[in-house]
């Protein structure tokens, strides 16, 4: 009989179709609306595992629930899905009107470039509210599962994450800290490009580094340096070439698109977050019907219908959610 240790056994991530029978069975015995499709669904978790999955239908569950829904709803499935990708949103946080209106720019910039490029993914959402550590988020998803990207997707991203910053610059000609996580992902794309995937036309179809992986951490341990100061030298002329490429891309498309920009923040700065339809009708010159807001029944019960008068609760212990 082979050893527990004699093979080690990976699996992949569940593809779109993979993704969508997972649903299905942690979606058993759950009271869903009828107008849920789970195809959507798994169209829009791309990379999730069943765990991810799993967790968040329980999420959903658990929402329709405090919301007091008798069925969970695609509103609950969709703050589901956000809580699993960036956390559970930071309603007790106050933000300056000033600073709203730069998070507004920032993601209108992520959200209007990106949906304008050619290989950039579409864009799902646009939110201004806090979530988890970001103040702000611009979801874009691709419509189908990718096994192989392009350069040119590689500079449309670039120039994507690049919005946000180039947005601030030709709206107020400053400069603030909430691009700290996209210019991260810039040079690590950029960099990955010049010295992983042989696109740099200056130093041709090389691989520059190796990577040593620490198995335990799970994670990348230190870089390895195999090419000369020279080279080194190149590289950074190179990455800083691709950015500053992208960076320009950015700066003409809002420039030339500053009324849509303009448009998509005063939605934002009404509604605080935009879904793709909203956001395209926006684009098209659209306005958008005023958000509703929650009808306030008085503490005394004075003036409220019948219907909403408060009633006697059976004297039934409160049920228990166990954790996902």
């Amino acid at each position: 009989r082979p050893g527990r240790f004699d093979r080690q056994i990976v699996v992949d991530a569940p593809d779109q179709n993979g993704r969508e029978a997972i649903l299905k069975v942690h979606a058993k015995g759950k009271p869903l609306d009828t107008e849920i499709d789970f195809a959507v669904l798994a169209k829009r978790t791309p990379g999730f595992t069943g765990a991810d999955l799993a967790n968040m239908l329980n999420e959903a569950a658990l929402l329709a629930a405090r919301r007091n829904h008798s069925r969970i709803s695609q509103a609950d499935l969709e703050e589901a899905l956000d809580r699993t990708i960036a956390g559970p949103q930071r309603k007790s946080r106050i933000i300056d009107e000033k600073e709203r209106e730069v998070i507004a720019y920032h993601e209108a910039g992520h959200a209007v470039v990106g949906e304008l490029l050619e290989h950039a993914d579409p864009v799902h959402k646009v939110t201004i509210l806090p979530r988890g550590m970001s103040l702000g988020s611009t979801w874009q998803l691709p419509e189908a599962d990718k096994y192989l990207v392009s350069k040119d997707e590689l500079v449309d991203d670039i120039t994507a994450l690049l919005g946000g910053r180039v947005a601030e610059e030709t709206v107020y000609g400053r400069l603030w800290t909430g691009a700290v996580g996209d210019l991260e992902r810039v040079t690590r794309i950029a960099r990955a490009m010049v010295c992983e995937y042989g696109m740099s036309e200056r130093l041709g179809t090389l691989a520059l580094g190796r990577r040593s992986h620490n198995p335990f951490l799970g994670r990348d341990y230190h870089d390895e340096r195999n090419y000369s100061e020279d080279v080194a030298k190149h590289i950074d002329e190179e990455v800083r070439k691709i950015v500053d490429h992208c960076h320009q891309r950015a700066t003409e498309i809002l420039t030339q698109h500053r009324d849509k920009l303009d448009a998509v923040v005063a939605a934002l700065l009404e509604h605080e977050t935009l879904t793709r339809e909203e956001f395209l009708a926006v684009l098209d010159g659209k306005s958008l019907p005023p958000p509703e807001k929650p009808r306030e029944t008085p503490k005394d019960g004075a003036g409220a219908d019948a219907s909403e008068q408060p009633r006697s609760k059976p004297n039934i212990a409160p049920p228990r959610f166990e954790p996902a």
